[in-house]
């Protein structure tokens, strides 16, 4: 039986096909590498099916889909992602990151994302916190080791309340529910979950600090930092990180906070290598 006579037409057709897949294939820009700790909910946890979730999870996939670009998370601890991002292992920290004036030196900060403040979490069948006059008399639960036990320290004797220290925070919330303390003290974002979770438990008065999450990126990287501070500006002016915070924190942000609030530069204004320039954000 001969053998079929092969068409030039359809082998030159194929090859024009496989050089048009590779040539698209090379134009495909790299996927970002960004890194988190999966065990600070909400910002981020590990799904029971596997994967992650949470603000920052979200946070990353809206923004990558915002650049055009894919998105690799891997889950590392917090002591390694400074270190991996300036070794440029990771373009940027999806972690949350507290912009001090130390850290302003040495990355830079997209304008912030979510303001992070001390809350105090109580039981519903109990007052409401409405001022820290009313700690008079009440047991604080705290984190050991954590910001919020320094703050406790040095606050105990002006305000009149006892404190007691617990191993994790979960532990201390426990204290709560059981009437061992009359107020858990720990992050807002932590403390609104946790009133969301659990219905018996209400989040109390705010101790405002000032300080903002925002992403970094290493200090020779103004481009990349730019184009996700301008995609970050857009995402509060449709609205995006205010909804995301109402649904991880369970609580929606005030007019003014730094979730709708739009930095006329780039950065986080008042910290080293902000860039006041002012900027128009172009949003698609």
């Amino acid at each position: 039986m001969p053998f079929p006579t092969p068409n030039p037409f359809r082998a030159a057709a194929l090859a024009i096909a496989a050089c048009t897949a590779l040539a698209a294939a090379a134009q495909q820009p790299a996927p970002l590498k960004t890194a988190l700790d999966p065990t600070f909910a909400p910002q981020a946890m590990i799904k029971l099916g596997g994967g992650m979730q949470g603000f920052n999870v979200e946070l990353g996939e809206e923004l990558a889909k915002r650049l055009g670009r894919k998105l690799d998370i891997e889950a590392t601890e917090f002591s390694g992602l400074v270190p991996g991002l300036n070794s440029g292992k990771y373009d940027f920290l999806l972690a949350p990151v507290t912009v001090t004036p130390e850290r302003a030196k040495a990355l830079l900060f997209t304008e912030g994302y979510t303001e992070t403040n001390y809350t105090f979490l109580g039981r519903k069948n109990a007052p409401k916190l409405e001022t820290l006059e009313a700690l008079k008399g009440k047991v604080v639960a705290v984190n050991k080791g954590s910001n919020y036990e320094g703050w406790a320290k040095d606050n105990a004797e002006k305000y009149g309340f006892k404190y007691d220290v617990y191993g994790t925070n979960a532990d201390a919330i426990q204290a709560v529910m059981s009437s061992r303390a009359d107020y858990n003290l720990a992050g807002n974002t932590v403390v609104g979950w946790a009133a969301k979770q659990n219905a018996a438990l209400q989040t109390g008065y705010t101790v405002k600090t000032g300080l903002v999450w925002a992403i970094p990126f290493r200090l020779n990287d103004k481009a990349g930092r730019d184009a996700a501070s301008n995609a970050l500006k857009c995402m509060k002016l449709d609205g995006t990180i205010a909804k995301m915070a109402t649904r991880w924190y369970g609580i929606e942000p005030a007019a003014g906070s730094v979730e709708k609030t739009v930095a006329a530069g780039h950065g986080v204004p008042g910290t080293e290598n902000y860039d006041a320039t002012p900027i128009t954000p172009k949003c698609s």
